[in-house]
Formats: structure tokens, C-alpha cells, sequence
């Protein structure tokens, strides 16, 4: 079987990335396997590449930046679609000439943006399985507009989340799509496992607001005055950085908290540690969060939608307290801190839970997904619900369709008074 992935820009760092390049990797073993990147700006990707993978770009930044019809905003590419300034007419095409000519038998896509483009434009013979990286209620009303007339042109739309697929299924009337959760993978760890004997807490992401590394810095503060002896290192670069080192200045931290900046792959970092931490308002999965688990880490976590409370086992291999609270966040580090055999004992217990999103798992889950899709593809079928649970569905699913219809309505009044006043 030919599988290929279609990418914003394989050549950049981020969890899509990493999660896409851990995934093509896995179902190389079994499969031809190639990743199509829309955009291209630098010479080699910086994440490692496994070598049976093939990479081509549609786009090459470097030399068709002042292309004319780059210069020309996209077309099919949704404008509500967070990354629309970066496609043009340019991508428009080149993305579909792709889809056109691919001979691929299934061809996944890893934004909505692309998801649209393959629900519209790949072939009928191809199936088209659409990725969902972000929750559904972190797109905008009318992005949410968009996706539900487009994404009735898949075959397959996967979900990072259990709780992401319900909302799918419950907000989104799509009669013959299959919605399924199809965690993101982590790769078998190469290194020996922590210890847990280090007095360290590891974090890393990007540091961008909504990943609250300041609420995780005001709470390590708590651990620092009780054990100084203990460390913080937060690996990642971003907009929050010099906001972030102003804040541990402030808090006469600069002797416990580390930024240590980028680092691939973290699996040597992680194992320096002894406990990982996220803090986050929102996270759709939580890569780090199972990148930390694999490595004999107990995690210590914001219990946000979605993924800490489907990753993180409370009490067993971590510990989830309420979102934005500093004082729960430092306690449950404590907890930790303070306890030698119980931080070892979690951390053995996060490496055994975090099994099941090993490659082989979740490449098993997506193989069956793709085949049963193929096998309803050559048979002529296309589910459709037409018993009284899917028309309840329909039903639910039209309720919120006119709630965002409504939503965008209103905005674009809002608008349109606003411009009037100027």
C-alpha cells in the first residue's frame, strides 16, 4: 500500500511534524510512504527523517517567494484557516495538481486547510483521510462553517482525542465519514529510562501564552523556597522567552529556572530528569506530555481539554490539577519532590502506561482505519446512518451548524458597524 502525506511545511519544527514524521516512519516498515510539503524555506528538514520515507515539496520559499501568483491570496485554502496568509493562488494550484495526479491509495491530510483541499480535490479512487490536530471548539465559527460543508468529501477523520471524536460526532453532520481517535505516536525510547534520582523537572514546548510556563515558573517558586537544591529546565523557543526570563529574574528564580532553548530530540533531556510538568490552558494531545511518560517520568499536569486527562492516569503515573491553579500546580510538584519512593514508583508506572501509544499501536489502529476505507471504496459502499440514532445525529449535528452560522452572522454585522463608525 502507498500512503502519502500531504504537510504544511515538513521542513519547520512543531508537534504536527513530529507526530507526522513519527507516524510515516512506523508504516514505512510495512508500506511506501512518502510526505508532500506544501511550503519548503531552508535546505534540510530539522527534524530526522527515516530514510524509506520519501519528501518533496510543492513550494520552494527560497527561490518562489515573489512567485506572482504567491503574491495572490488562495483560493480553495479556507480564509478562516489560521495558516490562510501563507497559501496563495500559487499553492492553490500546485496543491492541486498533486491531488490530481497522485498515486497514492491513500492520502492523509494534517490541517484542516489541506483536509479541505483533499475532501475537494483528490480523486474518488484515492481514500482521503483528513487528521485533526486541533479540537474542534478551538476553530473558529466559521472555520467550523467551512469544514462542515467540505468535510463531507472524506472518507476517514481522525481526532487525537476520544473526547475531540464526540464533539466531531455530536457538532458535525457527516453522513459516510467515519470519525475515529487515532492518538498521536512516540517513538520506542532509545536510552535507558530516568532514574528518578536527578532534582530535576523537565517542561518543553513552545513558549507561546497559552502553554503557561509563567504559571509554571510562579509554582515552581513553591518548590524552590522548600528545596533549592531542585532545578526547572523548560526547553523550547518562542514569543514568551524574555517575558518568561523577566519573570524569573523577578522572582530571584535565575539559580533554579532554566531556559534552556531548542532541543531535538528530547528524549536525551527528558531522562536527565525526574519529574515533567505542563501547564497549559489548552492542549488538543500532549506529545511532551507521552514523550516525558516513555522515559520513566511521572508528569505532573493542568488537567485541560483534552489530552492530559486521557494520557495521565491521576495518582497512578502523574497527577492533573485544575487548570490556572498556581498553588495546586506547586503542591502536586511537591508531592513529588518530597517523595523519593513515590516519584520512582510513578515514574516506572508512567514508562508501562505510556506503552500504548508506542508506533506499533497506533500503526496497527491507522492500517485498519485505511483498510477498511479502501475495502468500502472498492465495494461501493458508503455507510450512511439512517436509523433513529442518526437522525438524532442530524438533528444535533443542524443545531450547531445554525448556532455558528448565527455566530458568523453576527461577527460580520459587528463588522460592518465598526467600519461604519471610522
Amino acid at each position: 500500500m502507498k500512503i502519502s502525506f500531504l504537510i504544511h511545511n515538513a521542513y519547520g519544527i512543531g508537534g504536527t511534524n513530529t507526530t507526522t514524521f513519527n507516524l510515516a516512519r512506523a508504516l514505512s516498515e510495512r508500506h511506501e510512504v512518502e510526505i508532500v510539503s506544501v511550503l519548503r524555506h531552508r535546505e534540510q528538514p530539522q527534524l530526522v527523517l527515516d530514510p524509506k520515507v520519501s519528501l518533496r515539496a510543492l513550494v520552494d520559499l527560497r527561490h518562489e517567494k515573489e512567485h506572482p501568483l504567491h503574491l495572490r491570496p488562495a483560493r480553495v485554502f479556507p480564509a478562516a484557516e489560521h495558516r490562510h496568509r501563507q497559501y496563495s493562488e500559487l499553492t492553490d494550484e500546485r496543491i492541486g495538481r498533486y491531488l490530481e495526479s497522485v498515486d497514492a491509495d491513500a492520502v492523509i491530510g494534517t490541517r484542516p486547510g489541506l483536509n479541505v483541499h483533499l475532501a475537494l480535490q483528490a480523486p474518488r479512487r484515492v481514500v482521503r483521510v483528513g487528521q485533526e490536530h486541533l479540537a474542534l471548539d478551538r476553530h473558529s465559527p466559521r472555520l467550523r462553517t467551512a469544514l462542515r460543508r467540505a468535510y463531507r468529501g472524506l472518507d476517514v477523520l481522525t481526532t487525537v482525542t476520544e473526547a475531540d471524536a464526540a464533539a466531531y460526532r455530536r457538532k458535525m453532520w457527516l453522513p459516510g465519514v467515519r470519525v475515529q481517535a487515532l492518538p498521536n505516536s512516540v517513538p520506542d525510547p532509545a536510552l535507558p529510562a530516568s532514574d528518578g534520582t536527578a532534582k530535576v523537572v523537565v517542561a518543553a514546548g513552545r513558549l507561546v501564552a497559552g502553554k503557561r510556563y509563567d504559571l509554571l515558573i510562579e509554582a515552581f517558586a513553591l518548590v524552590a523556597a522548600e528545596r533549592p537544591d531542585w532545578r526547572l529546565r523548560i526547553y523550547g523557543t518562542g514569543e514568551e522567552r524574555g517575558r518568561l526570563r523577566r519573570l524569573i529574574e523577578r522572582l530571584g528564580l535565575y539559580d533554579n529556572v532554566f531556559l534552556m532553548g531548542a532541543a531535538a530530540p528530547l528524549e536525551a533531556e527528558w531522562v536527565k530528569g525526574s519529574i515533567g510538568a505542563a501547564a497549559s490552558d489548552f492542549q488538543a494531545f500532549g506529545m511532551t506530555i507521552v514523550e516525558a511518560m516513555r522515559c520513566g517520568l511521572p508528569m505532573v499536569s493542568t488537567d485541560c481539554p483534552h489530552g492530559p486527562g486521557e494520557i495521565i492516569s491521576d495518582g497512578a503515573d502523574g497527577r492533573l490539577v485544575p487548570v490556572g491553579d498556581r498553588d495546586a500546580l506547586g503542591a502536586a510538584l511537591l508531592g513529588l519532590v518530597r517523595d523519593d519512593a513515590l516519584r520512582r514508583r510513578m515514574g516506572r508506572t508512567a514508562m508501562e502506561n505510556a506503552r500504548r501509544f508506542a508506533p506499533a499501536a497506533v500503526v496497527r489502529q491507522a492500517e485498519d482505519l485505511i483498510e477498511e476505507a479502501l475495502s468500502a471504496r472498492e465495494s461501493g459502499r458508503r455507510p450512511a446512518a439512517r436509523d433513529r440514532a442518526g437522525i438524532r445525529r442530524a438533528l444535533t449535528g443542524r443545531g450547531y451548524a445554525a448556532q455558528d452560522a448565527a455566530r458568523v452572522l453576527g461577527s460580520s454585522a459587528l463588522g460592518t458597524v465598526r467600519r461604519g463608525r471610522r
